[in-house]
């Protein structure tokens, strides 16, 4: 039995996809201590790991650091070298007490990159979204060409972080965010979506996503015999009541059922609802997918992925620049259509359009369910203590 340490940071879109992978792990009679925060600790015990509570958050009103400027970027950089400065002793102190066999860390959160340093074990990367190499660069493509890379605001939390690395000699690389290069990074999408694939080599595994035990036991039953259309903007930047009442204009009485997620918005917002259109804090979103003809998505990975793989096709109205890369690369691939302005006659324009490429997404769907990612990431995982052992 191994002893697999995971270190993330509590965003749900990041620590999610890892979860059927703990499970796989647990399931092969390995133990996982998962390090996460508050938000996100709760799930990882429901897949099996022991949770290792940290005292990390996400940044305050990060509904409003969308944009990726210049000063929305050294925003969350200041707080992460904030978020490691309270964290990373806790980490430390909690596995060199309870050593691990390998440390497998979320591919933004530098402080699991660090532990593994500290340790002298094995370092996985795990990565959610878009992977980057020495030859492409996610940021590229999410920035636009005129970001100040000289804000004097940015430049300052740049230089904060690299004196916090600085005071860790055990580092083997001190560029914290920037520039390093895992060597073995496990990637939960399918190369196919991968942007620059054919830059990547041997070092990046590209598992695909796949579903946890809990997702596929939560049920959810339409209320009608119309086509189901699911509505979410995701779990951070949804707080966004003018897009839904557009929603509920675009759709009321068109036949379809629409069943909408708002988040922590107070549906009483959205005034009256016809009764084609229901409206909730949170759905069990793998149980509707199951049963929905069109996804209207925010273009977040994990979303577009778990849609994807119940051969559901998209119509994305991307939030910020990563989910406008996402959404972009399921157009391209003729799995989405994306929508920039959301008006009731763009949508309804558009979830017309999607419908006409459910073909193309039920076979990604097929492909993916062959070969889940998890199974084929916990090989690469216990491949390392072969290796080590064999060394």
């Amino acid at each position: 039995m191994a002893h697999f340490a995971f270190v993330s940071a509590p965003a749900a879109g990041h620590v999610n996809p890892t979860l059927p992978l703990v499970e796989e792990l647990v399931r092969r009679g390995h133990r996982v201590s998962y390090a996460t925060g508050p938000a996100t600790a709760d799930g990882t015990a429901r897949a099996g790991a022991t949770p290792v509570v940290l005292p990390s958050e996400l940044p305050p009103d990060m509904d409003s650091l969308g944009g990726f400027t210049p000063e929305d970027l050294a925003i969350t950089l200041e707080h992460f070298v904030g978020d490691a400065e309270a964290s990373f002793p806790v980490l430390a102190e909690h596995f060199e007490a309870d050593r691990p066999d390998v440390v497998c860390y979320d591919s933004v959160t530098f402080t699991g990159r660090m532990l593994a340093n500290l340790l002298g074990v094995p370092e996985v990367a795990l990565v959610p979204t878009f992977a980057e190499n020495e030859r492409f660069s996610a940021t590229s493509v999410y920035l636009p060409p005129t970001f100040d890379h000289g804000h004097p605001r940015l430049v300052a939390a740049i230089g904060r972080m690299a004196e916090f690395a600085a005071g860790h000699t055990f580092l083997e690389n001190p560029n914290l965010m920037f520039g390093h290069v895992a060597p073995t990074s496990v990637v939960f999408l399918p190369r196919s979506f991968q942007l620059a694939a054919d830059t990547f080599d041997s070092r990046f595994h590209f598992v695909g996503p796949s579903l946890g035990s809990w997702q596929d036991a939560e049920e959810w039953t339409p209320a009608s015999d119309d086509p189901v259309l699911l509505i979410s903007l995701g779990t951070v930047f949804n707080a966004r009541p003018e897009f839904y009442r557009t929603c509920v204009e675009a759709f009321a009485d068109t036949g379809w059922e629409v069943v909408m997620s708002v988040g922590s918005l107070d549906p009483g917002t959205l005034g009256p609802l016809p009764a084609t259109v229901s409206v909730h804090t949170r759905v069990p979103q793998v149980a509707v997918l199951r049963h929905a003809s069109v996804f209207l998505s925010h273009a977040g990975m994990n979303s577009v992925l778990e849609s994807l793989w119940h051969g559901v096709p998209l119509v994305t109205v991307p939030q910020i620049p990563e989910q406008r890369a996402v959404a972009a690369r399921t157009a391209e691939l003729g799995l989405g259509v994306v929508v920039d302005r959301p008006t009731p006659e763009a949508l309804r324009a558009a979830v017309a359009s999607a419908t006409v490429l459910r073909p193309a997404a039920e076979a990604v769907g097929e492909t993916l369910r062959s070969r889940p990612g998890a199974p084929v990431a916990a090989d690469v995982l216990t491949g390392l203590l072969t290796r080590e052992t064999t060394c």
